[in-house]
């Protein structure tokens, strides 16, 4: 995969462009300008789910950036209707279908289901009978805590490459992160900017992270922008 994007090797023998674009509530207008100003930028990683409702917007900006299907690397999440052996090898069928292609490079599960953990680790079994079948390059999970984890990996064949979850300096999570890197699982980090409103607090103390004082301290002593900080 051709790119100038730092990488990130999972533990499927899969590399994976370290920052991605995350589209969610974007609409799938939003989405396709959103995802053709990336590519062209220099993005090479987009980050979807089928509870966004904008796969096809997805297609539709890779279609419009004019780059081979070969250099983006698309992500998507099964939603929790879905979960079970068969209905999860279907969602595939329809999220391969909504982005046009025949293999998708990282599926992963939205959020487990500890009420019906069962039915999260059928849905995991599907995922691992698609990574066989070579539909999907590498499977992974989302807002799995260290636990959901421990329940998982009791059950699974194959270890998930990536466990994406909330992190950023306002929410570390560093028993969450622990856990991944013991178990050889990528840390992906969503809203890593600092929440999904970009403004912790509440009532009047509520402000935009990019103007975090503290935030805007590193960011002139190393020559970046607030966002940069953020995100390394």
């Amino acid at each position: 995969m051709a790119t100038d994007q730092p990488t990130l090797p999972l533990n499927h023998g899969v590399t994976m462009p370290a920052l991605g674009l995350g589209v969610f509530q974007a609409a799938p207008d939003d989405t396709a300008r959103a995802v053709e100003t990336a590519l062209r930028t220099g993005y090479r990683h987009i980050d979807t789910a089928a509870a966004y409702f904008n796969e096809h917007g997805v297609r539709e900006g890779i279609r419009r950036s004019g780059l081979d299907r070969d250099d983006v690397f698309i992500e998507t999440k099964v939603w929790i209707n879905d979960y079970g052996f068969d209905a999860t090898r279907h969602a595939f069928d329809k999220s391969a279908g909504k982005h046009g292609v025949e293999t998708l490079d990282l599926l992963t599960l939205h959020q487990p289901i500890p009420t019906r953990f069962d039915l999260t680790l059928d849905a995991y079994r599907g995922l691992e009978s698609l990574l066989a079948d070579g539909k999907v390059r590498a499977i992974g999970v989302s807002n799995f805590t260290p636990q959901h984890l421990d329940r998982l990996l009791a059950k699974a064949e194959v270890v998930p490459a990536v466990n994406q979850i909330e992190i950023h300096p306002y929410f570390r999570q560093t028993p969450a992160l622990e856990a991944n890197q013991a178990h050889g699982i990528t840390s992906q980090a969503w809203s890593p900017n600092g929440g999904i409103t970009l403004c912790p607090g509440w009532g009047n103390d509520r402000r935009s992270t990019l103007d975090d004082p503290t935030v805007n301290d590193i960011a002139a002593a190393h020559g970046k922008t607030p966002a940069q900080v953020m995100l390394r």
